[in-house]
């Protein structure tokens, strides 16, 4: 379980990005919901935190292929494959998000750092 910052930060509508391996990126939405989901792309090696989100999807910068913040499935090519969603609770003020156990479907040319 990683601890990942205060209910009042993230802002709404900030995706901070959890330096993990690999990287889990939990969004705070204009709505007021939480969610968490691998920090990376699954078609490239691009941070899920500089997207843009709208309907609980994050838009990759790079080529408008969207993730659901809901399932992790990918809307379009380029990408193909979802990433992994994870567990978001909220503690004392405290966001905590518990890691999927589920295989990462990372970019190619990636891998995890032990």
């Amino acid at each position: 379980m990683h601890g990942a910052c205060t209910l009042t930060q993230p802002a709404r509508g900030y995706a901070p990005r959890r330096d993990t391996s690999p990287p889990i990126t939990v969004f705070h939405t204009e709505e007021g919901e939480l969610f968490a989901i691998d920090g990376t792309f699954t078609h490239r090696n691009s941070s899920l935190a500089e997207g843009w989100v709208a309907n609980r999807e994050d838009e990759c910068p790079l080529h408008a292929s969207k993730s659901s913040l809901r399932t992790g499935e990918a809307d379009q090519p380029p990408a193909k494959r979802p990433v992994r969603v994870h567990e978001v609770t909220v503690v004392d003020g405290l966001i905590t998000v518990a890691e999927s156990d589920a295989a990462p479907n990372l970019p190619p040319g990636i891998s995890l750092v032990g």
